[in-house]
């Protein structure tokens, strides 16, 4: 019978997730998996498998907080391209706050991983569908409210926002807000 962990599971996955996004998936070592996690290798991979399971956690949990962020962003009241603009700011606000600015760890997966990998890669498409279904649905909701240009298609509005999201947070990494705050203004001229 093995010993009791004296951890808790999801913590350790969060501390991992936050490791993984600042030093990317090849640049986490086992070791540095154990220093941030607080917990021995051998445990570590008793517990999760091996590094490549962990980070599959680890990029499930980003899915699950950035797609439970987004509905919390576009649920809000008022005219769409405020709650957008709302939703892009706290994002973009909160990668330039950083010390070490990271960006996305699904942008930064694909970018590392997601060309060689095609579960890794799934795994990234999916975590921005999810955002995505977010964003149609709210751009649906203002389509019938009159709050979205006649003829706009909201799965294609959705997308391009998504596609500028993912422009941002690549150039969250080196500009500074005000100039990231501009691309998003313009770009919701679009909507």
């Amino acid at each position: 019978m093995g010993r009791p962990r004296n951890f808790e599971p999801d913590a350790v996955v969060e501390r991992a997730m936050e490791a993984f996004w600042t030093y990317g998936y090849a640049g986490t070592s086992p070791a540095r998996l154990a220093e941030a996690t607080g917990i021995g290798k051998g445990s570590l991979y008793h517990a999760y498998g091996s590094k490549r399971q962990l980070f599959e956690q680890a990029i499930a949990r980003y899915d699950r907080v950035g797609r439970e962020n987004a509905a919390r962003y576009l649920d809000r009241p008022g005219p769409v391209r405020e709650v957008i603009r709302a939703f892009l700011y706290s994002l973009i606000d909160t990668d330039v706050a950083q010390p070490i600015r990271r960006g996305c760890l699904a942008v930064n997966t694909a970018t590392e991983l997601a060309g060689h990998d095609p579960e890794i890669s799934r795994a990234v498409r999916d975590a921005q569908e999810h955002v995505v279904a977010e964003l149609t649905q709210r751009l649906e909701r203002a389509a019938r409210e009159g709050d979205l240009t006649a003829g706009t298609d909201p799965r294609a509005a959705a997308e391009f926002v998504m596609n500028t999201l993912v422009g941002l947070r690549v150039m969250a990494r080196v500009h500074d807000a005000p100039a990231l705050h501009r691309i998003i203004d313009t770009a919701l001229t679009a909507l």
